[in-house]
């Protein structure tokens, strides 16, 4: 293939650029609300929020009020970073020995016992009362008005409903909310939820306590204690997001941030750590030696993921440790010219690994950046898990509540097991990156566990192989799965490379003759957005890659 005028191989286009403000999120009608606004002059939290409270109407494949939330925000007035979880906690009358009463070894996938407290709610009300501007029922508005009205199904949302109701549609009242006329929409159908829209209005009345306490509350108790479910009015009243200083790594003149456990975030940080040993633009994009070197060090940070990463108030997570420049030269001196077969952490210490669970690689999600005149930016990421979540919709709600719940281990010895009123581990991980101290990107991409894999392989595009934004978000991508979880369960042997359309078949048999065994997962290479500032030129690049049905768009 001839390269393009970009000077890439790979399919691609152009930047979006703008000056006043910037939107990027997986649906076009959620980042035209979030231009919307913010010409009726919200800040960039507000049109996060607005945008988000859209998707999960619009995209209720990978996001709704019934799932958690993370947000990184950059506020302009204070130069600094702002991190927040707005992740549940399991029931607090559900205990561990149920599931082994239950003769489960693993929490199901779907069903009331995935289900964790949403979150979603509180974090919006958190981010709007510490930064917001617009009224909350302002920017509920849009979402109510497409509920009520409708609004066209996209293509690769319609495809992801279709699978999602081949698991769901036995719960009851999902059908009844997703599957008019017996089916899930299809590309172009008109989609209405009028009671997602009266849950809003409902919550846009009653504030955060409205979803949280009265009458929602007690449906959602009541349906739950019907089906089966643990989930109750105490956990819904005590739940309440947390502000948490973000983390970071420098990586070649760059500060990336994430946030802490329970989320995944700080395996990249990990990573960047280890790849900095490596002269990875002399190896060159798309390259065997890339590709082996990035996989060898996924494979051994993911082992510190299996061994570490859990909620914070539950366990010591040595995170200093973790991220030292130190730690990270002992790890990478286990990386030889062939594949490794058996990794493990690197820090000492019991921690039981059951059987490999692939399916743990199926979450969708939804991520959105938002930048305003001022300078805010938010970078913020939304997710019920798998794909529509646990398949439990309460009665006449609008949404389905999320089987995050599914990620806990039930070996009493891991750090991620099962305990009433805990986080889960969680996958969803939003990214900023700073440079001098000033905002550089707000980035995230979509595709559950495999999250930290893709956006080192962003940051590297941009960074290490000088792609523009738009570029390094449509470049091909190779994933290494059957890696050790945090739910307990255990590597193949080696595990496996996935790799996108676009690598070339020498380098494919380079890397099975180094040992790595390579498997085909079409579809797993998750959604990338983005919001780069650039502080010489004094405007914003926007990027919105094609595997979804994604827009970036600015003013």
């Amino acid at each position: 293939m001839a390269d393009r005028l970009t000077g890439q191989p790979f399919t691609t286009r152009s930047e979006i650029i703008a000056q006043h403000g910037m939107a990027a999120t997986s649906q076009p009608l959620a980042t035209q609300v979030a231009i919307d606004i913010l010409k009726q002059g919200g800040n960039a939290i507000d049109a996060a929020i607005a945008a988000n409270a859209l998707l999960g109407l619009v995209e209720p494949t990978g996001s709704g009020i019934g799932g958690d939330l993370f947000a990184i925000i950059w506020d302009a007035q204070s130069q600094q970073l702002f991190g927040l979880n707005g992740s549940g906690r399991s029931p607090i009358s559900l205990p561990l020995n149920y599931f082994s009463q239950q003769k489960l070894t693993a929490i199901p996938a779907f069903g009331p016992l995935s289900v964790s407290t949403p979150g979603t709610v509180d974090a919006w009300y958190e981010m709007h009362q510490k930064f917001g501007s617009l009224s909350m029922a302002t920017l509920f508005q849009p979402t109510i008005d497409y509920a009520e009205q409708g609004f066209p199904m996209t293509e690769t949302i319609s495809i992801e409903m279709a699978l999602s109701a081949k698991h769901l549609q036995g719960f009851p009242n999902f059908a009844q909310t997703y599957m008019p006329n017996g089916m899930t929409p299809t590309k172009g159908t008109l989609f209405k939820n009028p009671h997602l829209a009266n849950t809003l209005k409902h919550i846009a009345k009653y504030g955060r306590n409205g979803f949280y306490k009265g009458d929602i509350a007690k449906t959602i108790s009541r349906y739950m204690k019907d089906n089966g479910g643990f989930l109750n009015e105490e956990d819904l009243s005590q739940h309440k997001s947390e502000w948490v200083t973000p983390i970071s790594t420098h990586y070649r003149g760059f500060d990336v941030w994430e946030l802490p456990p329970n989320g995944q975030g700080i395996a990249v940080l990990q990573i960047l750590n280890m790849l900095e040993q490596h002269d990875i633009s002399r190896m060159g994009f798309g390259s065997e030696a890339l590709i082996h070197t990035v996989i060898e060090t996924i494979k051994l940070v993911y082992e510190d993921r299996a061994k570490f990463y859990c909620d914070p108030d539950f366990n010591h997570i040595p995170i200093k440790t973790l991220l030292s420049k130190d730690y990270a030269q002992k790890r990478n001196a286990l990386i030889h010219y062939k594949a490794n077969l058996q990794v493990g952490s690197g820090m000492s210490g019991s921690h039981h690994i059951g059987q490999n669970l692939s399916a743990l690689n199926h979450g969708d999600t939804v991520y959105l950046t938002t930048a305003d005149k001022q300078g805010n930016m938010v970078s913020l990421i939304q997710s019920n898990y798998r794909g529509m979540g646990s398949g439990m919709t309460p009665t006449n709600l609008g949404f389905v509540l999320q089987n995050r719940g599914q990620l806990f281990s039930l070996h009493p010895q891991d750090h991620n097991v099962y305990q009433p009123n805990k986080r889960p581990f969680n996958t969803i991980i939003p990214a900023f990156v700073t440079q001098n101290d000033k905002p550089w990107l707000s980035f995230g991409v979509m595709g559950g566990p495999v999250q930290p894999q893709m956006q080192v392989q962003i940051l590297m595009n941009l960074i290490d192989f000088k792609m523009n934004l738009q570029e390094a978000g449509d470049a091909p991508r190779f994933l290494h799965a059957g890696t050790s979880q945090p739910t307990g369960k255990k590597m193949t042997q080696g595990g496996y490379i996935s790799l996108e359309s676009g690598f070339s078949a020498s380098v494919m048999q380079g890397l099975i003759d180094r040992g790595h065994d390579i498997q085909d997962l079409s579809g797993e290479f998750g959604g990338y957005q983005a919001i780069a500032w650039n502080d010489k030129k004094q405007v914003y690049f926007g990027a919105s890659e094609s595997r979804k049905d994604g827009q970036a768009s600015g003013y």
